[in-house]
């Protein structure tokens, strides 16, 4: 098959040939592709694990020709969403309240698409894919329009569960070959012993200088954790995340009254209004921001809100694939709140390969915004072709 360009004559024919796209182009199509690649090592955390990264590509195409990305990653142990609900959602609620919108129709897109209740991952896709088409309008970086604040992040990793030995080679390697210095350990589904022992390993390995946080998932209860901050005290952990369940009211809030750093909430506020809950009820002194489930408008909602009651903010990671990465970066680089301690982003990493023309660099411990306009990203048509499930 060939490709012609239209001649002098047709754009003479078609008087939108020169017409500059708008960002009052109304948006003709919302595309939900599912795709799969495989992890060249599975992934366990305390509520599930994952060996293929079965996400979904959203495309936001206009009448002006652009198209916008991103990607919905389903975590049906966390947020109730799988692969096939994901498309369904798009294709049967979500697009056909969103065609026929422009561009400029966020907050009328937004509201649409909270009359479905939750799909939190299909919805953000559609906000941020919308974004990536507004920067390609404007041709101006993500980022900027966001916010601007800065153009990289320090890039923090998580290890799973693997023994104390191996998960300290592991660190020792994304240090000393991409400069990464801060890492997530992920605890709470084996006995605390075992989890306090890999934390002491990377301790060592890494010596004073290195950032060492927990992620527990939910898996351990109050006391639990209580016993393990005990045993970790000399580790010297810079945060612990979702130790325990949000709904274990009372106990869950004995935790953080006596836990001596910043104490994160991350499954529990997937809504700013559950943000608002968690802070003022004491169950957690800080904020996850995933842009997976708040997209890019309600995650500045979040940080504001943050910056309002005085917490602290991080990037996490929803174990996004290298779209939802960029999409990490762009929003965690917008703001200053964001910016200020390593974000989530090198994931990707553990994916045997991904959609995009141009491979993610993490080079001195940083991940640098993409220079182009909207979020700065190609797919290779060839590779979707290959790892796409719907054909």
């Amino acid at each position: 098959m060939s490709i012609t360009s239209p001649s002098f004559a047709d754009e003479a024919l078609d008087p939108s040939a020169h017409r500059p796209a708008s960002v009052e182009s109304k948006i003709v199509a919302v595309r939900a592709i599912p795709y799969a690649i495989p992890y060249s090592k599975p992934l366990h955390f305390a509520s599930g694990s994952i060996d293929v990264a079965d996400n979904v590509l959203v495309e936001v195409e206009t009448e002006d020709g652009i198209v916008g990305f991103a990607e919905a990653p389903p975590r049906p142990y966390t947020y109730g969403e799988t692969q096939e609900s994901i498309v369904a959602a798009i294709d049967r609620l979500f697009a056909p309240a969103v065609v026929g919108l422009a561009l400029s129709d966020r907050e009328k897109v937004r509201v649409r698409l909270e009359r479905t209740v939750g799909n939190p991952t299909a919805k953000s896709a559609i906000d941020m894919a919308m974004w990536d088409a507004i920067g390609k309008t404007f041709n101006t970086p993500v980022h900027k329009l966001l916010g601007g604040h800065a153009d990289g992040l320090r890039v923090s990793h998580m290890l799973g569960f693997d023994p104390p030995a191996s998960v300290a080679e592991q660190a020792l390697v994304l240090r000393d070959e991409l400069g990464v210095t801060s890492f997530k350990i992920k605890v709470g589904r084996r006995p605390i012993r075992l989890d306090v022992a890999v934390c002491q390993a990377v301790r060592d390995a890494l010596g004073p200088e290195a950032e060492i946080y927990i992620d527990g998932n939910r898996g351990w209860s109050a006391a639990e954790s209580a016993e393990a901050l005990r045993m970790l005290a000399d580790v010297g952990l810079s945060r612990v995340e979702e130790l325990c369940p949000a709904d274990d009211i009372l106990s869950r809030r004995w935790l953080v009254a006596q836990c001596t750093v910043p104490f994160v909430a991350d499954e529990s506020v997937a809504t700013p209004a559950n943000v608002t809950r968690e802070i003022l009820s004491g169950a957690a002194t800080a904020i996850s921001i995933k842009t997976a489930r708040t997209g890019f408008s309600d995650s500045l909602r979040v940080s504001h809100l943050a910056e309002g009651l005085g917490v602290e903010v991080v990037i996490g990671n929803q174990i996004d694939g290298h779209i939802g990465t960029i999409c990490s970066l762009a929003f965690g680089a917008s703001q200053a709140s964001t910016s200020r301690h390593a974000a989530e982003l090198s994931n990707y990493l553990d994916m045997a390969d991904h959609l995009l023309t141009e491979p993610l660099r993490i080079a001195d411990g940083e991940m640098r915004v993409l220079p182009g306009a909207g979020l700065g990203i190609e797919i290779d048509p060839e590779k979707l072709a290959r790892y796409r499930t719907d054909n």
